[in-house]
């Protein structure tokens, strides 16, 4: 891996307030905001809208299916735009940085997550310890080093 290399994107959605609410269940984030859309609107929103770590946890799936979950090192993100019950959400990756370490490299990513109107619902910096061979993505047609011939 190199700075510059980037994944291949992937689309989540449309999403739906049925995965709001079976996050909410799953992650124990009981706020109405989330599955009551009266009380939304009634708090000024036009709808229910995603919980930030549900979003989150998407772009986090995107990056560990490319990096590998074993390899995660850090991972903090931003959040920048509400996500709506419809909104596809488009995460894309690059490398920024490689250095090494021991049996492996530390690779350094930017992550955003693009909502279909062009906005930015959240980016991400995170690290990955990702072995010398490089990733494989066949999932994800992002290929590593070892995949590039």
């Amino acid at each position: 891996m190199k700075p510059g290399d980037q994944a291949s994107p992937r689309e989540f959605g449309p999403l739906t307030r049925q995965m709001f609410v079976r996050y909410s269940g799953a992650s124990g984030d009981l706020n109405p905001m989330h599955y009551d859309d009266e009380l939304a609107r009634s708090a000024g929103y036009p709808s229910v809208f995603a919980q930030g770590m549900f979003s989150a946890a998407l772009l986090a799936g995107f990056a560990t299916d490319w990096l590998g979950a074993p390899g995660v090192r850090r991972f903090g993100v931003r959040f920048r735009e509400q996500v709506w019950p419809g909104d596809i959400l488009t995460c894309t990756g690059t490398v920024v940085a490689v250095s090494e370490e021991d049996e492996t490299d530390r690779v350094s990513v930017e992550l955003t997550a693009i909502r279909q109107t062009g906005g930015v619902a959240i980016t991400s910096t995170a690290e990955f310890a990702v072995p010398r061979s490089g990733p494989r993505n066949a999932a994800h047609g992002a290929a590593g080093p070892a995949d590039q011939q």
